[in-house]
């Protein structure tokens, strides 16, 4: 199948990471910050929400880390699983993801690694696409995407996941825990793509909006692990996502660490970015 990049809805996803793996697989089968997480325990519980939904502010301050991402999706009962490592600046709300497919269900591990650059309103890939040049990037707008790019790319961009949780309801203290050497509070509740659509910082309200449209339901459950700053450490969203008509259930994670390491990216020249058909 072909499609053009700037093409909206299913169409445009199915060229991109995301569907095309479902696809392929289905056929087959820093800095502190008031009201942070050290002082919503379970003894707490009136701060609890207020914790979730200052994630991003806390990140924010933080200014970068490092990230490491899973997507796992179930379609047709095959389950596959994207994973990704790369940096974060949330000062500029940019940030650089290394993806790595799950082999073809012959066996054969044929497909190369992409490079995806997160931006404002933006998704950059290489190695994304046939028929795209090896020197090229593929430029998608993620408000013209039907998830809003919280699926397509094989990975949550990690403040959009944040700002998702402004919008935290029903939470609950699970537990205190270790993650990797960090203390952690592990909380467990449901975010609202549109209500985050209108509540969310004026960056992503447009990307939100678009995925408030394009899901089958806009409840999106999540555990979310803050430390004593309040920093987001590891957040779980389990989406429901709409591809030719068939249901996906999507969970993507998203671990940040080493905050404050410099994250070093540029975006491509215009003359770098491909805007011919893209082939699956």
């Amino acid at each position: 199948m072909v499609t053009g990049q700037h093409r909206r809805g299913g169409a445009a996803v199915a060229a991109m990471t995301v569907a095309g793996v479902v696809a392929m697989t289905a056929g087959c089968a820093g800095g502190g910050v008031s009201g942070g997480a050290g002082e919503a325990a379970a003894d707490r519980p009136g701060r609890q929400a207020a914790s979730v939904r200052k994630a991003a502010d806390a990140l924010l301050a933080a200014g970068s880390s490092k990230a490491r991402t899973s997507m796992e999706m179930a379609a047709g009962g095959t389950r596959v699983t994207i994973r990704g490592e790369g940096g974060y600046d949330f000062g500029r709300r940019m940030g650089h993801l290394r993806l790595v497919l799950p082999k073809d269900p012959s066996g054969a591990d044929e497909h190369r690694p992409i490079t995806e650059l997160l931006a404002p309103d933006a998704l950059y890939m290489k190695n994304r696409g046939a028929g795209v040049p090896d020197d090229k990037w593929v430029r998608v707008d993620s408000t013209t995407l039907d998830d809003g790019n919280l699926v397509t790319g094989g990975a949550t961009d990690p403040l959009t996941a944040a700002e998702l949780l402004r919008t935290a309801t029903d939470v609950r203290f699970v537990a205190e825990q270790d993650l990797a050497g960090t203390r952690v509070w592990h909380y467990r509740g449901v975010a609202d793509i549109a209500r985050a659509a209108r509540t969310a910082s004026p960056f992503a309200r447009g990307a939100l909006a678009a995925a408030a449209k394009g899901f089958a339901r806009e409840a999106v459950p999540f555990d979310a692990y803050l430390d004593e700053a309040g920093r987001l450490r590891k957040v779980r969203h389990r989406f429901s996502y709409v591809n030719q008509g068939r249901t996906v259930a999507v969970a993507s994670t998203t671990l940040l660490y080493a905050f404050g390491e410099p994250v070093v990216l540029t975006l491509p020249p215009k003359g770098d970015i491909y805007d011919g058909e893209i082939g699956t």
